[in-house]
């Protein structure tokens, strides 16, 4: 997965906006498709343009609670707009190409309406890496990938899930799977790509077992 935005670290904002959304997962390398509307990430894609094009996504770590804004979680990935369209009705159509991973350091005064964090990147330099390190156990992660898509109802084009690369496998199939919010955050928080893979199959066996025996519920 080569990367046409490669920085330092030292390149990255102190400052950093963030748009918390549950259950949404972005990570290096990953591309996230968002459709803005509300006025405050209108103005965070705006300032976002003129100031790097960089923001980061990050979960809500409990629902809102009164008019306070809800706590989020210590760790979120940055991203950067790697193209936007603007439709009719005023909306924008982003890609938001993920870039680093960052740990909250504190959170600082919002402005125009959206939220901003303290960034510390330096736990996450790997996560600049051109090419990271990645060992993915292929047959055990297609053994259960299948019965999880239909599980799901969910139509992939196998051929190119078989021809990707391992990194472009993990990453895509994380972001695409439909896990609950906590599941994405453990994926988010994986030492490395390779534990990354591990937890991914992992949670998709526990979803099939689940399944199979009749206990649980289906997670949408």
């Amino acid at each position: 997965m080569a990367r046409a935005f490669h920085p330092r670290l030292e390149d990255l904002p102190r400052i950093l906006p963030v748009f918390p959304l549950s259950g949404v997962l972005l990570l290096p390398q990953g591309k996230l498709p968002l459709n803005i509307f509300e006025p405050r990430y209108l103005a965070l894609v705006q300032d976002a343009l003129a100031w790097g094009r960089i923001f980061g996504m990050i979960q809500p770590s409990a629902p809102p609670s009164g008019p306070a804004e809800p706590p989020i979680f210590e760790i979120g990935c940055a991203g950067r707009i790697s193209s936007f369209d603007e439709t009719d009705d005023g909306r924008l159509l982003v890609t938001l190409t993920g870039v680093c991973r960052f740990r909250v350091a504190e959170e600082v005064e919002a402005t125009r309406g959206y939220r901003r964090v303290a960034a510390d990147w330096a736990p996450y330099a790997e996560d600049l890496a051109e090419e990271p390190q990645i060992t993915v156990d292929r047959p055990r992660l297609f053994s259960v990938l299948k019965p999880f898509l239909k599980l799901h109802s969910m139509d992939l084009n196998w051929k190119a899930i078989e021809t990707a690369s391992d990194l472009a496998l993990t990453v895509s199939l994380a972001m695409a799977c439909p896990f609950e919010p906590r599941e994405k955050q453990a994926l988010l928080e994986s030492a490395d790509p390779s534990h990354r893979a591990e937890t991914l199959t992992a949670l998709m066996e526990m979803a099939v077992a689940e399944a199979n025996t009749g206990k649980g519920t289906l997670r949408q």
